[in-house]
């Protein structure tokens, strides 16, 4: 079993390949393994529960950890009453905790 810090930084309606991110995700936790996903910037555009991928983002907390950035959640004027169901904001320095964890495997996009 593996765990998998997945970061995702970029909004849904500017790249596709958010979406791949989203089912390698998936993937991995249906196979019984530790997945996070952290958004930060951008990523946390679909976790206002407004925005039509919330639905999107709601499903793959059902499977994973997913975690937005605090910051950029004030950035973008995203408030916690805001939130999807499922999406917990948390401090950079969880990612950097998440990140120095020994044999997390780490990808970012």
């Amino acid at each position: 079993m593996g765990t998998y810090l997945l970061i995702e930084s970029r909004d849904p309606f500017d790249s596709a390949d958010v979406e791949r991110m989203y089912e390698l995700a998936a993937g991995l936790a249906e196979h019984a393994d530790e997945v996070t996903v952290y958004l930060v910037q951008n990523g946390v555009m679909p976790v206002r529960a407004a925005s039509p991928a919330s639905a999107r983002v709601r499903e793959l907390a059902a499977r994973a950890t997913v975690l937005a950035d605090e910051f950029s959640l004030r950035e973008r004027g995203i408030t916690d009453d805001e939130i999807t169901e499922g999406v917990r904001p948390v401090p950079i320095e969880v990612l950097v905790d998440l990140l120095a964890e020994p044999g997390r495997k780490v990808m970012w996009h």
